[in-house]
């Protein structure tokens, strides 16, 4: 039987969009969607714990040293500056979870996708599981209205926010697939569409 020759290969789902494009939203519900499928990869960061916030649950809580001595190993699949701390996703971890069969879901902005295409230029297994997608808002204008319709920012970090996303907009074409946003909904059975395509890739 063909059910029996087929083995789906785990994938490594990377969804980047500018603020405001709704990726959170979206790769919140697909990890609560497919519990038993996609395994969510726990970021390190250089910033203290807020909250209730655990380490090795919420994030990896490393010191300035020690995330340093990580970028200097080669431990990190991809990482960034963001404000004042420092991010990465530890390229061990991603390995691991696709080498047990389950597939990832990584959320990163347009740098860090640009970092793990660029890894998976040299490793055939990360390539073979890579599927990458953009969110693409519907406008500027509802980008816009989406950003300042938080009421969390003000006008001078709005504008920073939309400056950065119209350049995150022009490389739309980097990706595999560019999905423009519709509602909620829509967005979440086109991401599953996509999610579902690739489980059934041949190569």
């Amino acid at each position: 039987m063909i059910s029996e020759n087929f083995i789906p290969s785990p994938v490594l789902l990377l969804v980047s969009g500018p603020a405001g494009s709704g990726k959170t939203t979206l790769c919140d519900r697909m990890t609560e969607a497919f519990p038993q499928n996609i395994r969510r990869v726990v970021t390190c960061t250089t910033r203290s714990p807020r909250g209730t916030e655990k380490n090795g649950v919420d994030y990896f809580f490393l010191s300035r040293d020690e995330f340093e001595q990580g970028v200097s190993a080669g431990d990190f699949l991809e990482y960034a500056q963001v404000h004042s701390n420092r991010y990465g996703t530890r390229h061990a971890q991603v390995r691991e979870i696709l080498d047990a069969g389950s597939d990832v879901l990584l959320n990163l902005d347009v740098q860090g996708a640009e970092t793990v295409r660029r890894v998976a230029q040299t490793d055939e297994n990360l390539a073979r599981a890579l599927v990458s997608v953009f969110i693409m808002p519907p406008s500027v204008n509802e980008l816009r209205s989406r950003l300042t319709g938080r009421g969390t920012d003000a006008p001078d970090e709005v504008e920073r926010r939309m400056r950065v996303a119209l350049d995150e907009m022009a490389r739309w074409r980097e990706y595999d697939y560019c999905l423009v946003s519709g509602s909620r909904e829509e967005d979440f059975e086109r991401i599953k569409a996509i999610y579902f395509a690739a489980k059934m890739r041949t190569r």
